[in-house]
């Protein structure tokens, strides 16, 4: 590809941010996003749980959400996303309006060309709508990792990330240098189609991401000038840190003229603050199990609320729901409002588990609802 082509489409990449930037949705101090796990809870199956992330896209593209995101998790009952592109591409087929991504597809995991190629379909089935946020860490665990892999060795480590994401970046860019390995392999769909003879080249490539939960990916989205998204949700204590590196480090690129930075955040909201709260303690054992090498399905409000807490594992429990923004829809409304002050934040990226998908439709309802958010 010519550099001046190569420049267009990374520069139309750019050009979602910019036109993003300061947008208000309703009264909402900054764009309001989606995270989702299609998270499977007792007593349900994981086609339930898929036919419910489905429906939580179309409600929330009809409220005037920006985004939509499913994250790679691997080997936990109680999360169906294990394969975001196919999620995707579903989702693509039931939205028209409404970004759709990744939150994020772990890098290590895979090799580039294969991310590419399955991008590049995603972005030729719904043109102008891709995301491709990016992890460095595998979403699992150490032997899960490595069963992930063909060689069955654990992925690279931490330092070949930037390595991995410049091949990955030059599939997506068809831009290899002569002389390069890779110089004649092309990910399709993708650039090269637009050489061939009667090629048209596509406008649009998927936006890139990085994802992280501490200043490795914030330090280098900013030195690569890439939008960033942190994990607030599971990392609040780094949030400020983070985005502070991340700012400090931004370098402007064809992407990006200034920082773009997105948090992502648990928030429920529910009738009453005693529902929410119910809702959320679900989320809350969920966790306690899984990092007490427990990892089983979401449990019901009954059983959440049955469960008797240790004295340590009440801790556990109490230090997890500070950082979980639930009540009613106004209380959840002052939170996210102080979340965005206390953080400069562009977007916030919501994530609301719970047992079943009613309950987290009714969430997001009541988030619009609460800040004005149109209703077609």
């Amino acid at each position: 590809m010519r550099q001046a082509e190569q420049s267009r489409r990374r520069a139309t990449v750019g050009d979602e941010h910019d036109t993003i930037r300061g947008k208000r949705t309703g009264s909402a101090p900054v764009p309001l996003s989606v995270l989702d796990l299609a998270t499977v809870g007792t007593g349900l199956t994981a086609t339930q749980a898929l036919r419910s992330t489905t429906e939580l896209a179309r409600q929330t593209e009809r409220r005037g959400f920006h985004r939509f995101w499913v994250a790679e998790h691997h080997s936990m009952p109680g999360v169906a996303s294990s394969s975001p592109a196919v999620i995707l591409a579903n989702l693509a087929a039931h939205t028209s309006r409404i970004r759709l991504g990744s939150g994020g597809v772990m890098l290590p995991n895979h090799a580039p060309l294969v991310i590419a190629e399955q991008f590049g379909t995603l972005e030729a089935l719904a043109p102008g709508r891709i995301d491709l946020g990016l992890g460095r860490a595998p979403g699992t665990d150490g032997a899960t990792a490595a069963a992930l892999r063909r060689s069955g060795r654990a992925p690279e480590g931490a330092d070949d990330f930037p390595e991995q994401l410049a091949e990955l970046t030059r599939f997506l860019d068809d831009d290899f240098p002569a002389g390069h390995r890779y110089a004649r392999i092309h990910a399709v769909p993708g650039p090269v189609q637009a050489t061939a003879d009667g090629g048209v080249q596509s406008p649009d490539r998927p936006s890139i991401w990085l994802l992280g939960s501490s200043g490795f990916s914030a330090q280098l989205a900013g030195a690569l000038g890439l939008p960033f998204s942190f994990a607030h949700h599971f990392s609040a204590a780094n949030t400020i840190p983070a985005l502070e590196l991340y700012r400090e480090s931004f370098r402007p690129s064809a992407v990006l003229d200034r920082p773009y930075a997105s948090i992502g955040v648990s928030a429920f909201a529910a009738d009453d603050e005693k529902q929410a709260r119910r809702q959320v303690l679900t989320g809350a054992l969920t966790m306690l199990r899984l990092r007490t090498g427990r990892p089983g399905l979401v449990p019901s409000p009954d059983e959440a609320a049955a469960y008797d807490f240790s004295p340590m594992e009440q801790e556990f429990v109490d230090g997890w729901l500070a950082n979980v923004v639930h009540g009613t829809a106004d209380a959840v409304r002052e939170g996210l409002d102080g979340l965005v002050k206390r953080t400069g934040a562009d977007e916030l990226m919501i994530t609301a588990n719970a047992h079943g998908g009613e309950a987290r439709l009714r969430s997001y309802e009541l988030i619009a609802d609460a800040y004005g958010m149109p209703t077609g």
